[in-house]
């Protein structure tokens, strides 16, 4: 079977890891960091908002089921892209929003979807950043809200498109 990743930054990672997770064609969602120049970075780390890494997510999909375009859709549809300081309550560089595009095409796929959220009204402020390396998060963060038997607080799926 064929594989393919996208990093998704939209907030805290527990939210957005834990609403991929359930989406078709996902095959798994990791929570980590991108986005810093900090080598491995920890949890402490990044919650300070110096390293300049991003709470992210890393989906590993089946593009044979799914398709870049359609996760970035939902991507935009569980989280609030118009938040320029963070996600919800939780304030801070490393919670803002943004895709890290591995290509051409999934960066003007991802202006495209950017634009047409502007034209219905959404003042946007995700990032599009160049994709860079993935630092795994620690394993107490892995499928937080599955070994906690919550609901995101900050995350709930909204139909944009």
């Amino acid at each position: 079977m064929t594989e393919a990743k996208v990093y998704y930054a939209g907030g805290c990672f527990w939210g957005v890891e834990h609403l991929f997770q359930s989406k078709t064609g996902v095959l798994n969602a990791v929570s980590g960091y991108m986005g810093g120049p900090v080598n491995n970075p920890t949890y402490q780390e990044v919650s300070t908002g110096m390293t300049g890494h991003l709470e992210v997510v890393e989906i590993t999909y089946d593009p044979e089921q799914t398709n870049f375009e359609e996760l970035t859709k939902f991507f935009f549809e569980i989280h609030d892209p118009t938040q320029a300081n963070g996600q919800g309550p939780d304030i801070g560089p490393q919670y803002l929003s943004a895709v890290f595009y591995a290509s051409e095409e999934e960066k003007d796929t991802t202006s495209d979807l950017i634009n047409q959220l502007k034209e219905k009204g959404y003042d946007v402020v995700t990032k599009l950043m160049p994709m860079e390396t993935f630092w795994k998060a620690e394993d107490y963060h892995q499928d937080y809200y599955v070994k906690k038997n919550q609901q995101p607080y900050c995350h709930t799926y909204q139909k944009k498109f």
